[in-house]
């Protein structure tokens, strides 16, 4: 595969999780839409440390820095949805447009 492919595929991947994050409702697929973001940011970043001949160590080591910062992310972002879930009995973004004390 050439390096186009591989920015093309991050590019599909970003746009989708743009849209999901833009376009959705619900929090879940907003948080979904996050993770394919930077997904598309790892797709990058390995593509480009291949074709360019950098250091392969180095990119996977922040690659693995980025998983383990989106699997906290997810974590935290989950806690949150609970809760949410827990006193408004829904996880729709329209029906939290304020958030009280």
């Amino acid at each position: 595969m050439t390096l186009e492919a591989y920015l093309l595929l991050a590019l599909l991947l970003f746009s989708m999780g743009l849209y999901a994050v833009l376009a959705r409702h619900n929090l879940i697929a907003i948080l979904i839409g996050v993770e394919l973001m930077l997904n598309a940011a790892n797709i990058n970043f390995l593509a480009f440390n291949y074709f360019l001949h950098l250091d392969p160590a180095m990119a996977q080591i922040i690659v693995l820095f980025v998983i383990g910062l989106a699997a906290a992310e997810a974590a935290i972002a989950l806690a949150i949805i609970l809760k949410l879930y827990r006193k408004h009995q829904s996880i729709d973004v329209d029906a939290m447009r304020e958030l009280r004390g």
